[in-house]
């Protein structure tokens, strides 16, 4: 009874080293850890940036609405023509200035305005000697089969879109897989702290009978053998001790590398694991597990093929375009009262005509079309294989926390049966009816059964995050919301 009470009270004491421990440290909770992590983890940050570099590429791709200004300039000085005699013919020299506005429409055609200026000198005697001519014109081209219509014009725009949604689900994948590694690495923690105490009590444990032994062997009721067993005793479990602190030691590092917390910090844990029963619907957590990301990001990939599928099916037509253009032109001797002309509207001009063209077999659009079908039904294929296995995940998830539930009372009830073990034996040994390391042998039970039931209600936790990262809910579950805007800002930060 004597050494019940020492391992009562060092027990107590343990308790209360190990809270006031708590109280200098920092106690970290579980929703804490994983809010930092969300924020700081660098693989996290760094999967910010491809979802930032696909919305360069959607402002880049729509920069064809930009409209286009062009200018040109010239001087042009021609030789004389010779005659049989070698007199010269004519001379000319010419000076231009031609300037245009165009701009790309929706429906893939192009509208141009141009305002052309030129100055003229010449020899002849039949024409104006020094004029100047300038045209002001208004053109449209549009493509009526090949290239026509918004989905082609836009396809690039689209394209990125779709690309920095697929990126988008890729940063929710990283950031699902970064929290359910905190939940463990955490539990994991919590694990390894509860089998340093039982070390402790263990250690503790096996002094006090090494005590009590070389007293009752000094008082000749036990033989001396019996103080190297409980000697050899203590020093199994100091070492235990220091593998048991070692291990605790690297976990924090663990825990403070994916929250990039500072290597100094001692992280000590403030929530247990949970002993709750989860209930489940089999069907309804299948349905679930199909928004998970890594599949919404293969439909986003799907979408794409279709997208360019389209794109291709569109190059297999002939190109015929409608071309149209209005234009006033004026000649005179002086600049002013040429534009003069131009104003009163009296010299116009139009033009309206049809483009065709079309490559003889025309095999490079029609292969480009057969690749991208080919990659569409790949696609597909994909797309079903991962459904199936995400269902089978799920399956296997849910009965693992089933089991795990079961595992935890069991662990329960052989701590319970392990420590009235040792309880009778303690008691054995103080009358004589078992050895020292009979005692030892039943408290390694006791420290087994101690490191079962951690392991069961930490494996139970594990197989709950489990169950929410292969549904994809794991993020909701701990208030986790990735904003686009966020990607937008960083985008917008890059100057």
């Amino acid at each position: 009874m004597k050494t019940i009470v020492v391992i009562a009270v060092f027990f107590v004491s343990i308790v209360t080293q190990n809270a006031r421990a708590e109280q200098s440290s920092h106690a970290l909770s579980l929703n804490e850890a994983i809010s930092i992590a969300a924020e700081k983890n660098l693989d996290v940050r760094a999967e910010f940036y491809n979802p930032a570099q696909f919305e360069a590429d959607v402002n880049r791709n729509r920069a064809i609405y930009d409209p286009l200004f062009s200018a040109q300039t010239a001087y042009a000085d021609n030789a004389a023509a010779q005659s049989l005699n070698g007199e010269a013919v004519s001379n000319s020299q010419s000076f231009m200035i031609n300037s245009s506005i165009s701009q790309l429409v929706w429906s893939g055609g192009t509208a141009a305005l141009n305002f052309n200026n030129s100055y003229n000198s010449n020899n002849s005697s039949t024409l104006f000697q020094h004029y100047w001519q300038t045209g002001l014109g208004l053109s449209f081209n549009q493509p009526l089969l090949k290239n026509r219509g918004r989905e082609v014009t836009e396809a690039n725009i689209r394209i990125s879109q779709l690309s920095k949604y697929a990126s988008m689900e890729r940063l929710r994948t990283k950031l699902l897989t970064t929290v359910a590694q905190v939940r463990n690495e955490y539990f994991k923690l919590y694990s390894l702290r509860e089998q340093l105490t039982s070390k402790n009590v263990s250690l503790e444990l096996a002094r006090t009978i090494l005590k009590e032994t070389k007293a009752r062997v000094a008082a000749g009721v036990l033989p001396a053998m019996e103080i190297l067993n409980a000697e050899f005793g203590v020093v199994t479990r100091e070492k235990d001790l220091i593998d048991a602190e070692k291990a605790v030691s690297d976990q924090q590092d663990v825990l403070r590398l994916l929250l990039q917390l500072d290597p100094k910090v001692d992280v000590t844990i403030k929530d247990v694991p949970s002993r709750e029963r989860l209930d489940f619907d089999q069907d309804v957590a299948i349905k679930r597990a199909f928004s998970r990301p890594e599949l919404m990001e293969q439909r986003r990939n799907l979408e794409l093929t279709e997208l360019q599928t389209r794109v291709f099916n569109n190059k297999l037509k002939p190109d015929l375009s409608l071309n149209a253009s209005v234009n006033l032109t004026a000649v005179d001797r002086g600049y002013s009262r040429d534009l003069e002309k131009i104003g009163t509207l009296d010299t116009p001009g139009w033009s309206i005509g049809l483009f065709f063209s079309y490559p003889l077999g025309n095999r490079a659009a029609e292969n480009d079309y057969r690749k991208s079908r080919l990659k569409v039904e790949q696609s597909n294929l994909q797309i079903n294989s991962l459904e199936q296995t995400i269902a089978n995940d799920v399956r296997s998830a849910l009965r693992g926390i089933s089991a795990g539930y079961k595992q935890i009372d069991v662990a329960d009830r052989g701590v319970l049966f392990a420590e009235e073990r040792l309880r009778a034996f303690i008691r054995k040994n103080e009358v004589g009816l078992a050895t020292t390391k009979d005692v030892f042998d039943v408290e390694n039970d006791r420290s087994v059964a101690k490191y079962n039931q951690i392991s069961a209600l930490v494996s139970y936790n594990n197989a709950i995050t489990t169950l929410w990262q292969t549904t994809g809910e794991l993020l909701d579950r701990q208030g986790i919301r990735l904003d686009e805007n966020e990607v937008n800002r960083l985008y917008k930060a890059m100057q």
